[in-house]
């Protein structure tokens, strides 16, 4: 609705759908990846590119796109991002070498934009503690999108071919840069003079420890999420022998758990702090991981056990993230796309760094054990995080 004081809020569904996209971009096309490197004749290292350097790419853009929203105003950056993943991923689609595929898949990074921006949106639009139940419900939503992703994914991959996973993204491009276009109006009503003037203020970004415990706070956080994927494959794959179809299937489970601690919070926001709600989340995605690795060494070794670690990760995740991505954004509110670039750059580095580790240590017998326990490593470090912010806001 619109606001008197303020600029015209989008659609919740708009904001949603962006970081839906933003989502799916990373994960509907997972359980296709053996598939997709056997089609190009490269090993599956080669073919995980389309992943950990695809994450890589989209935290560069971060850095850029943040900076460039506060200066030029959230809907064009929008607006352009939709059209070049779009057109990405035709490119995707009719790639026949797997470096020009991947050049493409590297640009499919545009679609970062509707992630990042629709939280700088929310900022713009609200104060810290409504951000949190916001960003919370939105959260709730579009958790159906990593949920169903994989599964959508893998229906796809088994029956039309890998490729139809990119022809998908392009309509869903499409669609995104229409809806965008009518429904998006400008929230940055105090736009920055140009860059030199942005970059002037970074400063008071990189100081505050504040910023850099919340910073830590989303890497241990997103760090688990992004371990998961990136051995969720193969311990699949190798140790259980499951399918595409039922390795979408599993690779979902993360997302229930996700779409349970955002609706969690969208209920708690306001009536618990938002530090306890991240506290709560970091220790459900900690010690969830290290239960279900003494569950599965009294014997349980099944697949289903270890994604019900993953659960837990995910319902950590639902309850921290919406909290912790509003409290980096209010540190400077005029800076709320370059903080939430800054901090989602950093992020995803941390993410990739764990995808890279899980894929190098979670293959063999005990793969299923290295999973979680990087799981829990990773959740840990967002847990530390969490005790600092809590020490740091009493001072």
């Amino acid at each position: 609705m619109p606001s008197a004081s303020g600029p015209r809020r989008p659609k919740l569904i708009t904001l949603i759908l962006l970081t839906a996209l933003s989502v799916l971009s990373l994960n509907m096309f997972l359980p296709s990846l053996a598939q997709m490197a056997a089609s190009f004749d490269v090993s599956y290292a080669v073919i995980s590119v389309a992943v950990g350097g695809y994450m890589v790419v989209s935290s560069g853009l971060q850095l850029i796109i943040g900076p460039l929203s506060d200066i030029y105003g959230r809907r064009p950056v929008i607006l352009v991002g939709m059209a070049v993943f779009a057109l990405a991923s035709l490119g995707c689609y009719f790639a026949n070498d797997v470096m020009l595929f991947l050049a493409f898949r590297m640009l499919q990074g545009a679609v970062i934009s509707g992630m990042v921006l629709s939280r700088a949106v929310v900022r713009d639009i609200a104060p810290p503690e409504e951000a949190a139940r916001l960003l919370g419900v939105i959260g709730t939503a579009m958790a159906l999108a990593p949920l169903m992703g994989p599964v959508l994914g893998g229906f796809l991959g088994e029956t039309f071919g890998w490729r139809s996973n990119f022809m998908a993204y392009a309509l869903m491009g499409v669609l995104m840069l229409a809806l965008s276009w009518r429904d998006l109006a400008e929230t940055n009503l105090a736009p920055s003079a140009s860059f030199t003037a942005q970059f002037r203020s970074y400063p008071e970004l990189f100081r505050s420890h504040i910023f850099w415990a919340y910073c830590l706070c989303l890497i241990g956080s997103v760090g688990g999420f992004y371990a998961f994927l990136g051995g969720a494959a193969l311990v699949g794959e190798g140790l259980f022998g499951l399918t595409p179809s039922q390795l979408g299937i599993g690779i979902g489970s993360i997302s229930a758990g996700f779409m349970l601690g955002n609706f969690l919070t969208g209920r708690l926001s306001g009536r618990v702090s938002m530090l306890r709600l991240m506290l709560w989340g970091r220790l459900s995605a900690t010690f969830g991981p290290l239960a279900v690795i003494c569950i599965m060494a009294l014997g349980a070794m099944n697949f289903w056990v270890m994604f019900a670690g993953a659960l837990f990760v995910g319902l950590g995740n639902g309850l921290t993230l919406p909290a912790a991505n509003a409290g980096v954004m209010s540190v400077n509110p005029r800076l709320a796309g370059s903080a939430s670039g800054l901090s989602g750059a950093i992020t995803i580095l941390g993410g990739a760094g764990a995808t890279a580790l899980t894929g190098a240590l979670a293959g063999g017998p005990l793969g299923a054990y290295v999973l979680l326990g990087l799981m829990a490593a990773s959740s840990g470090l967002g847990l530390l995080a969490v005790l600092w912010i809590g020490r740091l806001e009493r001072v």
